[in-house]
């Protein structure tokens, strides 16, 4: 029988005896310490390479580890208060906008209905992990008894994890262009609610990833169209030469749930994943 020991000594035993060496100058010294345990050496500016691997191979590991092969993103605004909430909200129009939250949330607890069938291996929902259409898409997937991935990063208002991301999902993000890979790497249907510069970013970064034939086309759903075509003007892009009339195609105007997940359930997939860089 094949010896499945390790020929080499673990590295978390090493740093281990190193919390317990004796008191001396030497042992003392920053130089002294293992450079992989050594977080002001990890944190210089000639290590963020390093630290861009690490931010992808965290989540990429753990994911793998659970057989999480596909997820559906949710993404919208921070802002936007649940129903019950909304009274508190920071001006009427986004109290109004409550009803997105409501629609985040009974799309997340539909499409986590189909992924519990998988034993939470595909459709997982994965959201950006704070407040607003965030919190509902977690909500949602909670409510069904399911898993939901939270992608946070750290920034001064939105630090905080949402209490409905699965716990042993929920990372945590120096890098946006890390974070906004790992949201698009398992992508299997995208879903944008209103919201914001991050949720445009987020928007436009995948419908130029689709359009460029970066990745495959999934459906690319836009929750409520009077606002989508108030914020951008398709047409006028369209006439200006400025993209093709058939890129128009490659997002669906939905209102509710059901009209995401009837496109969601007719779509044709069309072509193989793309080369996402870093895949």
């Amino acid at each position: 029988m094949k010896d499945e020991r390790k020929p080499f000594r673990d590295a978390h035993q090493d740093t281990e005896f190193a919390r317990h060496l004796p008191d001396t100058p030497q042992a003392r010294s920053p130089a002294y310490r293992l450079a992989f345990a050594d977080p002001e050496f990890l944190l210089r500016d000639e290590l963020r390479p390093v630290r861009l691997q690490l931010e992808l191979l965290k989540p990429t590991l753990e994911l793998d580890a659970r057989g999480i092969r596909s997820t559906v993103v949710l993404f919208g605004g921070a802002r936007i208060p649940s129903p019950e909430a909304k009274d508190k909200a920071r001006s009427p129009a986004l109290a109004g906008m409550s009803r997105y939250y409501d629609e985040a949330r009974r799309f997340a607890r539909a499409i986590t209905e189909r992924s519990v069938a998988t034993n939470c291996t595909e459709n997982v929902i994965v959201t950006g992990g704070g407040p607003g259409v965030m919190e509902a898409g977690n909500r949602g997937a909670a409510e069904a008894g399911g898993c939901s991935i939270g992608l946070n990063i750290v920034l001064p208002h939105e630090q905080v994890p949402n209490g409905y991301v699965t716990p042993e999902l929920c990372f945590n993000f120096h890098y946006f262009g890390i974070r906004k890979m790992h949201f698009l790497l398992r992508a299997k249907a995208i879903a944008v609610f209103p919201g914001g510069f991050g949720t445009l970013d987020e928007l436009f970064e995948s419908i130029t990833l689709i359009q460029t034939g970066r990745m495959e086309q999934v459906p690319l759903l836009l929750f409520g169209e009077e606002f989508w075509r108030r914020i951008v003007n398709w047409e006028a892009l369209a006439e200006a030469g400025t993209i093709a009339r058939e890129d128009l195609d490659l997002f669906r105007f939905v209102e509710t749930a059901e009209d995401a997940l009837a496109v969601i359930d007719g779509w044709t997939y069309t072509g193989k994943r793309g080369d996402i860089p870093g895949r």
